[in-house]
């Protein structure tokens, strides 16, 4: 009888060795790598859940933590996906890929920020220096400039990537909608609907100065 036992046990072992053996193995970072460049979508999902927290710490010491900081890290592996035939894993490892990605995308929100910087300044400075005669009132293309930059604080995506490419890139509804990706349609009811936000605070802005 323990005889018996002793070889059922052993069949068992075998048996859940064999069991063990036939699941896939969890892929180290190479081979992640390896199947994130050949298009495998779940290697987007594991390299997000390995790599995610150092991109975001990344941007977050850029610009602390916030919109920006989550934006960038959602635009690193976005851009990162759409672009990888750049990515070759025989010249070096994925997340280094990433790092250099994530470099581009801090350089470019810099860049943005600092265009509403310069944008918002040379509005002030042109309502400022505004001839005497034209009174209180501020030309209506420099107001829309001015509350257009604080509008663009309290909007979520894509909105606000809609309005910049619209009011900072001077881009078409058309041009818009390709490179966003969105319908048409929806690119054009977001640019309306802020734009009639606006209206209303110049409108409220007009009576004020009237009071």
């Amino acid at each position: 009888m323990t005889g018996l036992l002793e070889r059922g046990t052993a069949r068992v072992g075998r048996v859940a060795s064999d069991v063990e053996g036939m699941r896939d193995p969890v892929p180290d970072d190479a081979e992640v790598g390896r199947r994130f460049a050949a298009g495998d979508e779940q290697a987007l999902a594991w390299a997000y859940e390995r790599f995610a927290g150092q991109i975001h710490g990344m941007a977050v010491r850029a610009f602390g933590p916030g919109p920006d900081a989550e934006d960038v890290t959602q635009q690193v592996f976005v851009s990162a996906w759409t672009g990888r035939t750049g990515y070759r894993p025989e010249q070096g490892p994925l997340p280094a890929w990433l790092v250099g990605v994530c470099r581009h995308k801090i350089a470019d929100t810099w860049a943005r920020r600092d265009r509403q910087r310069r944008a918002a300044e040379a509005a002030i400075t042109e309502a400022r220096s505004a001839p005497e005669s034209t009174g209180p009132q501020v030309d209506n293309a420099v107001a829309d400039r001015v509350l257009l930059l604080g509008e663009l604080e309290q909007l979520g995506q894509p909105q606000r990537g809609i309005i910049e490419l619209a009011f900072f890139e001077d881009l078409t509804h058309t041009q818009i909608a390709d490179r966003t990706g969105l319908p048409l349609g929806t690119v054009k009811s977001h640019i309306r609907r802020t734009l009639e936000r606006l209206r209303s605070r110049l409108e409220v802005d007009g009576a004020a100065l009237h009071a």
